[in-house]
């Protein structure tokens, strides 16, 4: 390798090491200083993209619903095909935790 070779690859290192720094910063929620979770919910919170935000909220998940009841309704072998495909255990934590803490709301 010539000199310039050396220079030319210690450039494209340098960029290279830039733009991993970059996408980490972008990839990683902002951390707190005293080591708490970030709020849920929020903006750090899961769930983080806008469309799981919605997804997750009450109107999100009734139109889920009765999308997924609709599909049942008119092609329910290819339905339960694809239900095998879900990972039907954290699923249905994530609902009965969604249920338990709608209990508890409505209690306080």
């Amino acid at each position: 390798m010539t000199e310039s070779d050396e220079e030319e690859m210690n450039e494209v290192r340098a960029r290279l090491k830039q733009s991993r720094e970059e996408i980490s910063h972008l990839l990683d929620p902002p951390r707190d200083p005293s080591g708490a979770l970030p709020p849920a919910g929020g903006q750090s919170g899961f769930p983080r993209s806008r469309t799981m935000q919605m997804l997750m909220s009450n109107r999100g998940l009734g139109a889920l619903g009765v999308l997924a009841g609709g599909f049942l309704m008119a092609r329910p072998g290819l339905a339960f095909r694809l239900l095998r495909l879900l990972p039907t255990g954290t699923v249905a934590k994530a609902i009965i935790a969604r249920a338990l803490s709608a209990l508890s709301d409505r209690a306080d």
